[in-house]
């Protein structure tokens, strides 16, 4: 989740949609699905490997394979790949910077380089295929992009929150306030992330629950060292608070917390290209078949138990160990729940950042990918 100003998305969709008319719009290309692919059973990935994506209970166990699985099948030429990330510092990417460091994406014959860009300069150049794949969410310049007949889908999740996490939407509560009943309608919230993010999806939801709602409240946008700040000082009624930031303000009764990302809900990971899509859809299951091997291999459970990894992780991170430590293990999770992205459009058009009819999921998200590296047949 990256921040970003409403004005920058809706600029970013608006030059997606000028310029869709250098896209492949023909109908003639829809990714994996245009040609079946044989799908053969996966050696160490079993009935755990895959879970029902209309199962969004909050206690779901996350698909899982054995550790080392799936097992590399290098591609038979060395393919570069270039993925795009907002950030290299931040807990969600690790999987990829582990995968990296551990020469995973090597043994699928894989030449990987993470290249730090803006969701906003990023996203053109995957629609374009200049870029092979970027690691970020369906937010609304990406639906809108869509829209505008560019083929970029979300083909693997990315994680979702520990149970105990309370990072999420946080109130300074007035005078007979409590947890419970806090009228959110006319309050002012500060924020790091802007309308145009998936996160624009749990704030309404919360929201919501106390007669707000994103067009019911007012918008501050802030720098990441601001937020709490303001929150602390008055300048803001309440603010969106990530990880490890809600530990400022978490046991004091001056504050509560009102929720944040669904559990077992993921609502971002890899998006990919035309070319991964259609021309070399192999190089685009050896990709995700690494990343799956990551997470099975070092981030299973909770990975944060181990001392070492922690280390290992907090150095390729470039964070302190205490700060890693200070929040629960996420829950990397490779698969998309059903709904997603129509869950996320009703909240970018609450915002007033959609532009079009809403885009079908079929039309922005492909599972064959990572189904086919653990060997499901739907």
């Amino acid at each position: 989740m990256h921040t970003r100003t409403v004005a920058t998305a809706l600029l970013v969709a608006g030059a997606l949609l000028a310029s869709a008319g250098c896209a492949k719009n023909d109908g003639s290309s829809t990714g994996a699905a245009t040609k079946p692919r044989a799908v053969k059973a996966v050696s160490g990935c079993g009935e755990g490997s895959w879970t029902d994506p209309a199962d969004l209970s909050a206690d779901r166990e996350p698909a899982r394979c054995d550790k080392g699985a799936p097992a590399p099948q290098p591609l038979a030429k060395k393919r570069k790949l270039t993925i795009a990330t907002g950030t290299l510092s931040a807990e969600y990417v690790a999987p990829l910077t582990v995968a990296l460091e551990k020469g995973e994406f090597a043994k699928e014959n894989l030449d990987v380089e993470l290249k730090v860009l803006p969701t906003p300069d990023a996203l053109p150049l995957l629609a374009k295929g200049d870029i092979d794949a970027q690691w970020a969410a369906p937010e609304a310049a990406v639906m809108n992009g869509i829209n505008g007949g560019f083929d970029i889908k979300w083909v693997a999740g990315n994680f979702s929150p520990d149970p105990e996490s309370k990072s999420g939407l946080w109130v300074r509560l007035k005078e007979n306030e409590s947890a419970e009943h806090v009228p959110m309608a006319g309050r002012k919230l500060g924020t790091m992330i802007g309308k145009g993010s998936v996160i624009a999806y749990p704030m309404n939801k919360a929201l919501k629950k106390h007669g707000g709602g994103l067009d019911k409240i007012q918008f501050q946008q802030l720098g990441s060292a601001d937020v709490l700040t303001a929150l602390q000082n008055g300048g803001v009624d309440s603010a969106w608070l990530l990880d490890p930031v809600w530990r400022k303000v978490d046991g004091d009764d001056r504050y509560a917390f009102l929720g944040g990302q669904p559990p077992g809900e993921p609502l971002g990971g890899m998006l990919f290209g035309p070319e991964l899509l259609n021309e070399d859809v192999n190089a685009g299951v050896a990709l995700l078949r690494a990343y799956i091997r990551t997470v099975n291999t070092y981030f299973a459970g909770d990975y944060k138990s181990d001392k070492s990894f922690v280390a290992e992780l907090a150095k390729l991170l470039k964070t302190d160990e205490a700060v890693l430590e200070s929040t629960p293990s996420l829950r990397m999770d490779w698969e998309i729940r059903s709904g997603t992205t129509d869950r996320l459009q009703a909240a970018y058009t609450a915002a007033g950042v959609s532009e079009g009819d809403p885009v079908p999921e079929e039309k922005a998200v492909n599972r064959a990918l990572y189904e086919e590296a653990v060997g499901h047949k739907p």
